[in-house]
């Protein structure tokens, strides 16, 4: 979430609450990868309520915070829906994300990634985190689908 779905800013308040802002076009590309039957999963290693108000306002439904060990959510998330790791996309930022590049048979990064998660990842990303990053990965996702075009 920090540092894909966001700039990787974190805004704290006086009274210690948090905001993040969030790209239009990132969040309709999650719309229409999930239009197309792509579910999505969001697994983020902090507790924000304005990261938990974004998900679910866009409709999503598996959602893991507060744990950086992200290996483990995931394959959690991959048994419960029985899949294998080569159905499975991930894009991350931070090294608490290789452990979930390791579930996924695609993985993405953002071009503000920690060295060691570009390295790992099969695509980076030409727009940035927060940015459109996100809407390029559903726009690739939704071309490599056969026939299905990337918008509407």
């Amino acid at each position: 979430m920090d540092g894909v779905w966001t700039d990787g800013r974190i805004t704290v308040h006086a009274d210690g609450s948090e905001s993040a802002d969030f790209h239009v076009h990132d969040g309709y590309g999650l719309v229409l990868l999930q239009r197309a039957g792509v579910e999505i999963a969001v697994i983020t290693g902090r507790e924000n309520p304005a990261v938990a108000a974004r998900v679910r306002r866009l409709g999503i439904e598996t959602l893991r915070m507060g744990s950086f060990a992200k290996g483990p959510l995931a394959e959690e998330i991959l048994r419960e829906r029985g899949l294998i790791h080569e159905e499975v996309a991930a894009i991350g930022d931070d090294l608490p994300d290789l452990e979930m590049f390791a579930c996924a048979g695609l993985r993405f990064a953002p071009p503000e990634a920690v060295p060691a998660v570009r390295e790992a990842a099969d695509w980076v990303t030409r727009a940035g985190a927060g940015c459109g990053a996100l809407r390029e990965v559903a726009d690739l996702l939704l071309r490599a689908r056969e026939g299905h075009p990337a918008g509407p």
